[in-house]
């Protein structure tokens, strides 16, 4: 009997332990439940865009650890609650790096729960740009539905959050900002390298008429001058209506437009209506919010981006 009872012991220790590995596979690069050491400095990031940007810039630094929050299942913060995870390492952490804008609902419940918490938004020069009265909502942390806020998009907005981390870094953590500075500088100059380069092949981009599927794309059309013809802001709770998908069909055919932006996840289904009933051509791009622990991944997610925008001007052209 009493080998029965360890045998049970055991068995059940063993599914704990399972249960532990299946949570931090699906967190991502959150929380593994172990106390942080004196010495180490904690970056906490919100979310995949933010967590990329400063593994560049304190990754490899000794005695600085950066962790991010339990990601969502869909990549974006909408409506996302905080878990009982995401407390406790932001009880631990030294700065907490977020993207700004309204994009972290949830900046309200940590901010009471933890006052003193140290909060870098990346996004905040970019923001401040905002109507007074839009900033002014921005300041009480809550998520504006209205405002896009998914600027890591835009290549020199992102240059400027990469740069406003690595500043925000160096002042909360002196003992580091040699490293910090050096690191942010490397990271800007890969960006304006990708930059540069997408100017050439996308100089043919000014203009041109596109359909959105996703208000992230809109940076894109934004920095290369393409036209918006329409949007449509697709997500999981997004319905849309049969009048919507006509008038939508109406403006691509009324105003010749070739090609259309959109997401798989989410925009796959419309995507595949819209090449059914006209001659314009979707692509599904990366709105860059998921993906693996690489510190080069914003790059490269971006790089394809940019690959897609060139072919699907290229098809546009041959129509």
């Amino acid at each position: 009997m009493k080998h029965k009872y360890l045998f049970v012991a055991a068995l059940l220790l063993s599914l704990s332990l399972a249960g532990v590995g299946f949570v931090k596979v699906s967190t991502g690069a959150g929380y593994d439940g172990e106390k942080k050491g004196e010495e180490e400095f904690l970056i906490v990031t919100s979310f995949y865009p933010m967590y990329i940007a400063c593994l560049n810039i304190a990754g490899n630094c000794e005695g600085v650890t950066v962790r991010n929050l339990s990601e969502p299942q869909t990549g974006c913060l909408h409506d996302y609650q905080l878990t009982p995870e995401d407390m406790m390492m932001l009880s631990q952490a030294d700065v907490f790096v977020v993207n700004g804008g309204g994009m972290e609902g949830f900046l309200t419940d940590a901010v009471k729960e933890y006052p003193d918490l140290k909060i870098l938004e990346a996004g905040e020069a970019i923001f401040s740009e905002t109507p007074e009265t839009e900033a002014a909502d921005e300041k009480d942390h809550g998520h504006d539905h209205g405002e896009n806020a998914h600027v890591w998009m835009s290549i020199p907005h992102y240059m400027e959050q990469v740069s406003a981390i690595g500043r925000g870094l160096s002042e909360a953590d002196p003992a580091h900002q040699e490293e910090y500075r050096t690191r942010t500088e490397e990271y800007l100059e890969k960006i304006q390298q990708l930059y540069q380069d997408a100017k050439k092949r996308l100089a043919g981009a000014q203009g041109r008429k596109i359909v959105l599927f996703h208000e992230a794309f809109a940076f894109l059309a934004e920095d290369y001058g393409m036209e918006i013809a329409g949007e449509l802001d697709l997500d999981e709770e997004r319905q849309i209506s049969a009048q919507e998908t006509a008038e939508l069909l109406e403006v691509i055919r009324e105003k010749e437009v070739g090609v259309l932006l959109a997401e798989s996840m989410y925009g796959k289904d419309m995507g595949d209506t819209i090449q059914k009933e006209t001659d314009c051509r979707v692509y599904y791009l990366n709105t860059l919010v998921r993906g693996e622990e690489d510190a080069a991944s914003w790059l490269e997610g971006m790089e394809e981006n940019i690959r897609l925008l060139e072919e699907a001007l290229a098809s546009e052209e041959g129509l």
